[in-house]
């Protein structure tokens, strides 16, 4: 076996280990920038009006595209929340957070009963639904309306916001999503607390019928257990999940459109050059 010198081996690690430390600071050094965003520029952000506002016009219509061609009105998604969703995503492209292989989405709509289908995720390369299905909230959260929401461990309640998916493992509820929050203050406890995507008997129609709501978890978006593990591998390895909840307890950086506008574009001018 060929022997290496120490200074080999370091020089090897140095190699090695340079890109991902570039990585990690280059996506920590974005979420800084959007860390940094007032309360109110995220909330009273509205997209820069040009002669004739061509960049804000084009995502607006890359917005309505794929909401009307993913059938999303048909299957009940507001089409508000999904603009509020693609907002947030673009911004996330700019952290370098999210896989660029992978352009999904997951929308969750804690405003609406856990009796309905909450869940939605989105192939936005070709524009199509990928699932529709039902979603716990916390048992801290509420009943079959989830109305409280919450960062802090042991609260078993949902927190909101935008998340990135990580990676799987096999825990007491099976194969199982671990998620990091990225929206300061409201969900970042995430990894600590255990919040992860995973299967559960009481996600249901039949427990629906039966109780007239689903059951709740200590905080986890639990996922009927027959779509669990089709589910994580279309959506593990860094893509974006929102989780949206009433207007009036969650605000956001992630939400200035305007910032939004311009990676959607440099985003939109890339793929075109490549082609």
């Amino acid at each position: 076996m060929k022997k290496h010198s120490l200074p080999s081996i370091f020089a090897l690690l140095l190699i090695t280990t340079i890109p991902a430390i570039s990585w990690v600071s280059a996506s920590h050094s974005h979420l800084k920038f959007f860390n940094s965003i007032s309360k109110h520029s995220a909330e009273t952000s509205k997209p820069v009006v040009s002669s004739n506002n061509s960049s804000n016009e084009l995502f607006v219509q890359h917005v309505n595209a794929v909401y009307e061609q993913a059938e999303l009105a048909e299957n009940g998604l507001d089409q508000e929340v999904f603009k509020k969703a693609l907002i947030g995503y673009y911004n996330l492209k700019k952290t370098q957070l999210l896989s660029a292989q992978k352009a999904v989405i997951t929308i969750i709509d804690f405003s609406k009963k856990s009796s309905q289908k909450r869940l939605w995720i989105v192939d936005l390369l070709n524009k199509k639904l990928l699932f529709h299905t039902l979603v716990a909230h916390g048992q801290g959260s509420g009943m079959d309306m989830a109305t409280n929401f919450s960062n802090q461990p042991n609260s078993h309640q949902s927190s909101l916001g935008f998340y990135v998916t990580s990676d799987t493992y096999q825990g007491k509820h099976g194969l199982s999503m671990r998620l990091e929050g990225v929206d300061k203050g409201f969900n970042t406890n995430a990894m600590s607390r255990a919040v992860v995507v995973h299967g559960a008997d009481y996600v249901s129609e039949s427990f629906v019928k039966t109780h007239g709501r689903l059951g709740r978890s200590h905080g986890c978006p639990a996922l009927p257990t027959d779509l669990t593990k089709t589910i994580i591998n279309a959506i593990k390895g860094q893509t974006c999940m929102f989780i949206n909840g009433p207007a009036e307890k969650y605000y956001s950086n992630f939400l200035n459109q305007n910032i939004a506008v311009s990676n959607f574009i440099s985003t939109r001018n890339t793929v075109q050059a490549s082609i």
